[in-house]
């Protein structure tokens, strides 16, 4: 791991420059503070739990996502800037500033997590009550989940470093883990998240119980258990506070926090997400470099399978851009990790992997109901998985599952043509590899 990930001490500064932290904070700490001394009351806690949120927000408000986009079928490379190129044409060196980007920005929010897991135990503040400390314990051990659940899916089995790091003397010794390794140390801290989270409330920009059952849900879809898969999904499908919004275009239109989202990354005009930028043309103020494919658009604009969904575009002939992020003018479009329209197609998937296959169909419908599309024809399990892998293709066109489900269901030779394996995996940073002796490459870099 990079050595400034660990070098120094966990940073409050970074946590209070954006508008998130004021909204919870009364006082401000002092900046740059030794972890050990850093988070010794309520607002130190507080803030750090913010902060690391805000580490979360910077991995997906640009590299993370267009790691899961540009790499499939359903979007191009529109510029010049060859980092975009390599990842467009699959052939990703170990210095991509992308790809370098995503993984130490996860490993930061790790290693904010930590901090928090490591020292919120300890205060001792009659204005931090039982109740708040458990859910500031439970959303950090949900974001530990996500960073590890991330990196496995985008690099495979990593160091597990589950205590905060000052330097790197701590990660002397310790080998990358096994994918199933990685996978059931993020199973452990969702387990414990869902613990420790508070029952779901009005606010959707942090994790609650659903979006621990739901990120479960997801892992156990990755992991092939379906039985797993299908119950976590139908507990949260269960929970009256989330349904499919429609028309489609209301999850990302503000006002945000919809009743679609389980689980959403909130910004402000002070704490940018300028993702936005990457998909519109020069003449909206963007630099285009993030385009939707002819075939992504074709089936977007085809009623029979975009639906409603054709207003995830804008423009025409070869100006078309996506549209999912939409306030350009403020920066302030959320980051949509969970949608409840993913756990009705997790539990179709897992259901049709079952043989479950009217259930499925129920699922997979209601999600082409929302959209105004009509119910699917498939009658066998392999047409219906087929059915699913295309229905999740248009419904998160420009959010991060694409590239991810191809590789998962390890469909990335056959549909995207990229029949070397090794290339399913991105690299690990080459400075990474330099700095730490405990850390290997991944075959074929």
């Amino acid at each position: 791991m990079k050595t400034t990930f660990f070098q120094y001490t966990f940073m409050i500064a970074a946590l209070l420059a954006s508008s998130s932290c004021k909204k919870y904070l009364t006082e401000i700490p002092n900046n740059a503070l030794p972890t050990t001394s850093a988070i010794t009351d309520a607002n130190t806690a507080r803030a750090a739990i913010i902060g690391a949120y805000d580490r979360v927000q910077g991995y997906y408000a640009s590299s993370f996502p267009t790691l899961g986009t540009i790499t499939t079928d359903n979007v191009i490379f529109n510029g010049t800037l060859s980092e975009y190129l390599q990842l467009d044409q699959n052939a990703v060196p170990t210095d991509n500033v992308i790809t370098v980007a995503a993984y130490q920005g996860i490993y930061r929010a790790i290693n904010s997590a930590n901090s928090v897991l490591a020292y919120v135990p300890a205060v001792n503040d009659p204005l931090l009550v039982s109740a708040e400390k458990n859910k500031i314990l439970g959303e950090a051990y949900f974001i530990r989940a996500l960073g590890y659940f991330d990196l496995a899916r985008g690099w495979g089995g990593v160091q597990l470093q589950v205590k905060p790091t000052t330097d790197l003397s701590v990660l002397k010794g310790i080998k990358r883990s096994t994918l199933d390794q990685t996978y059931d140390q993020v199973l452990a801290d969702l387990n414990q998240a869902e613990q420790l989270l508070p029952e779901d409330g009005t606010v959707r920009n942090r994790a609650q119980k659903s979006a621990a059952r739901a990120l479960r849900a997801r892992l156990h879809l990755y992991r092939s258990q379906w039985a797993d898969a299908e119950s976590d999904a139908t507990q949260v499908i269960g929970n009256s506070k989330y349904t499919l919004v429609k028309p489609y275009k209301t999850f990302f239109t503000a006002p945000f926090q919809s009743a679609e989202s389980v689980l959403e990354l909130a910004y402000s005009v002070n704490d940018k997400n300028s993702y936005w930028n990457l998909w519109y043309p020069s003449s909206a103020g963007g630099q285009y470099t993030l385009k939707p494919s002819d075939a992504l658009v074709a089936k977007l604009n085809n009623p029979a399978i975009g639906g409603t969904r054709n207003t995830l575009i804008a423009g025409s002939g070869s100006m078309v851009y996506g549209v999912l992020y939409n306030t350009t003018s403020t920066s302030t479009d959320p980051s949509y990790l969970i949608r409840i329209a993913e756990l009705y197609l997790i539990r179709a998937e897992a259901r049709a992997q079952q043989n479950n296959l009217t259930e499925a169909a129920a699922d997979l419908n209601a999600v082409r109901a929302r959209a105004d599309v009509a119910p699917t024809n498939a009658a066998t399990q392999a047409a219906l998985l087929q059915a699913i892998e295309d229905e999740n293709s248009v419904e998160f066109a420009f959010e991060a599952h694409r590239w991810f489900d191809l590789v998962r269901t390890e469909r990335a030779g056959a549909v995207l043509g990229l029949t070397n394996r090794n290339y399913w995996l991105f690299p690990i940073p080459y400075s990474d590899i330099q700095s730490d002796p405990d850390v290997t490459q991944n075959p074929g870099y």
